[in-house]
């Protein structure tokens, strides 16, 4: 089909759509060549006097760009025409071979750049011609930025910005594109230079004076544009420098160089580390394995242990309750027998004188039957006392008991022991009343002072619930006191930053410094504290660990105290391996944990005199508050 006829006519915008597809059929049909050999393709919609002859991509590119170009100049029968080109080159001929020349890397396809050409660093082009208007008042403007950056997008080019230069006349017509920093980046410069220049709008036609110029021309920024006395150059010089490419492949290579010798060294500083770490890991889970194989050891002893002594205290309680119950059967039978020979004696009290000397004789058996009988009351009380001790044996095995329950435990057994003498009594008494006769004045003397007996022992032991309620009352509010008391204290002393002898202690609190000393004689200074740090860690689970319990009970000046059993496996581990400064630190540590918080196993703070070594009094804790009151006080003075 021949459009020379169609030259002077032309259509609308709105036509421009329908018109493509016209000419998109007219290609498919062949009426327009297109490719001219196997590598070499026409524009069959451009003048004679342009150059004929592209390859795929070129071709492609210059369709594109001719059919979304802005320019108001060109024609839109010619916009719809390369707008059908493109499309058909896509759609119809996608599966052309391309030449090698290419499909070479951007360093080869890429040839015909000049090795001593100096481009600027980072790659930008030219955009000159750009259409501008005047306002009102007098300022230049044009297009944005933005918009040439999403056409150059479109066709391909991938510029990262578009930069309008800008003037004291407002917009200049020129514009930098700049690509990214990397050899793609340099390929779609070029690509874009080649646009143009195929396009005959590149750098050699804008310096032409041959013709007038219409559209936009463009190019790739180089060392001449760069040194230009004018508003592109002075741009150029402030965005960046000009390189060959020579330069930058050597200047990549050097930082490539430098960098492969820093990751280098930094994988080798981390290999050495992580072996390190695995020495230290594996020696840490071996210590780990080890100490839980001891705990689970100690566990499963411990256990059978406390199954061995639940069983046979089971089974001796089982014997005593067996004896109880036998003697107590035994003591109602001799009971029984008792009332009815008295029963007999007091029907043969009627009879005669020499019944009488019978009777009077049967009353003293009776009373030496009466006194075995109360041997054996002591013998149930020491069998009772024996039940107790052992309860309270099984019982300090848990836990020490306070001195102010044992004294209350003391008075508990007085009471029950008046109580046992107030039962004696009331059963000599019902006794004597079975055998008591008007006549006999001494069987009611003795029954008088009896019953006299038994109600001072009945008061006594009023008097000794009322002295024991009140002691007991009296015992818990001076304790609440002073707890309350020594609570303040602890918070009044906490705020004060001192170095005094009364100042708060952390009780249980681990040492560390004789576990550092003993570190820095097998490692550096650094790695030192490194591992007391670890090692102070652990020993401080363990003192918080309530299963752990090394101590023995022994008798001191008659009372039972708790010490530091030398067969522990962990402290004799510690001592061996530590020396004697860290064995000595955990054990007072376990110390003051078991005296001032043995049930919690956790720091508590005391006030304490570091001078004398023990814990402080209240009476010390507030003289030393109304020393610093009294200091400060005189500092506020002469201030």
């Amino acid at each position: 089909m021949d459009h020379s006829s169609d030259e002077d006519t032309d259509i609308s915008e709105s036509e421009i759509s329908e018109y493509e597809d016209k000419s998109y059929e007219e290609l498919k049909n062949g009426s327009q060549s297109v490719k001219t050999s196997d590598e070499t393709f026409t524009c069959p919609y451009c003048p004679k006097k342009r150059k004929r002859d592209y390859l795929y991509k070129e071709l492609l590119q210059h369709a594109s760009g001719v059919g979304q170009s802005s320019s108001q100049k060109r024609k839109a029968r010619d916009k719809a025409n390369h707008l059908a080109l493109v499309k058909y080159l896509e759609k119809d001929l996608m599966t052309v071979d391309v030449p090698s020349k290419d499909s070479k890397p951007a360093d080869e396809s890429d040839s015909f750049v000049n090795s001593d050409d100096q481009f600027v660093w980072p790659w930008i082009g030219i955009v000159v011609n750009i259409t501008t208007r005047r306002t009102e008042d007098g300022r230049s403007v044009g297009e944005s930025g933005s918009k040439l950056r999403d056409e150059y997008r479109s066709r391909g080019f991938n510029p990262v910005r578009v930069s309008p230069l800008w003037n004291f006349r407002g917009h200049s017509g020129t514009a930098l594109v700049e690509f990214n920093k990397n050899w793609p980046g340099l390929d779609n410069a070029l690509a874009f230079e080649r646009a143009y220049e195929l396009d005959h709008h590149g750098k050699k036609d804008w310096f032409a004076s041959s013709e007038q110029k219409s559209g936009l021309y463009a190019w790739v920024a180089r060392a001449d544009d760069y040194k230009m006395n004018n508003i592109i150059g002075e741009y150029l010089r402030k965005m960046g420098d000009v390189k060959t490419i020579p330069e930058l492949m050597e200047e990549e290579a050097r930082r490539q160089d430098k960098l492969v010798s820093k990751l280098t060294n930094i994988i080798q500083v981390k290999n050495k580390y992580l072996k390190e770490m695995e020495v230290i890991c594996d020696e840490t889970t071996r210590k780990i394995n080890v100490a839980v194989a001891e705990k689970d050891k100690l566990i499963q002893d411990y256990n059978e242990e406390i199954k061995k002594i639940q069983s046979s205290a089971r089974d001796h309680f089982q014997r005593i309750f067996n004896d109880l119950e036998k003697l107590k059967s035994q003591l109602d039978s001799q009971k029984n027998e008792l009332e009815l020979r008295k029963i007999e004696l007091e029907k043969r009290e009627a009879h005669n004188e020499s019944e009488r000397k019978k009777l009077s004789e049967e009353i003293e058996e009776n009373a030496v039957k009466n006194s075995s009988l109360q041997m054996a009351t002591l013998e149930q009380k020491k069998a009772d006392e024996n039940v107790m001790k052992l309860a309270k044996d099984q019982e300090r095995q848990k836990e020490q008991l306070h001195a102010k329950i044992i004294q209350l435990e003391k008075q508990l057994d007085l009471k029950q022991k008046l109580e046992l003498e107030i039962q004696q009594l009331k059963g000599s008494l019902n006794v004597l009343k079975h055998i008591e006769d008007d006549e006999d004045a001494e069987v009611l003397k003795k029954v008088d002072g009896l019953q006299k007996d038994l109600r001072d022992k009945e008061q006594s032991l009023q008097d000794l619930d009322a002295l024991n309620q009140t002691l007991i009352i009296k015992e818990r509010k001076s304790n609440d006191e002073l707890q309350q008391a020594r609570k303040e204290l602890v918070e009044g002393i906490k705020e004060l930053s001192s170095h005094a002898n009364i100042r708060l202690k952390r009780m249980g609190e681990l040492d560390t410094r004789p576990f550092l000393e003993a570190m820095k004689k097998r490692y550096n200074e650094e790695e030192a504290e490194e591992r007391a740090s670890e090692l102070c860690s652990l020993w401080e689970e363990y003192l918080k660990d309530p299963d752990w319990h090394p101590f023995k009970v022994v008798m001191v000046d008659g009372k039972e105290k708790e010490i530091i059993r030398g067969d522990d496996e962990k402290l004799n581990g510690l001592k061996n391996d530590m020396g004697e400064g860290a064995y000595n630190a955990v054990v007072a540590a376990l110390l003051e944990i078991n005296e001032y918080n043995p049930s919690g196993r956790y720091l508590t703070s005391e006030v304490w005199n570091y001078k004398q070594g023990r814990r402080a009094t209240l009476k010390e804790g507030a003289q030393f508050l109304l020393n610093q009151w009294k200091v400060l006080k005189r500092k506020r003075g002469l201030m």
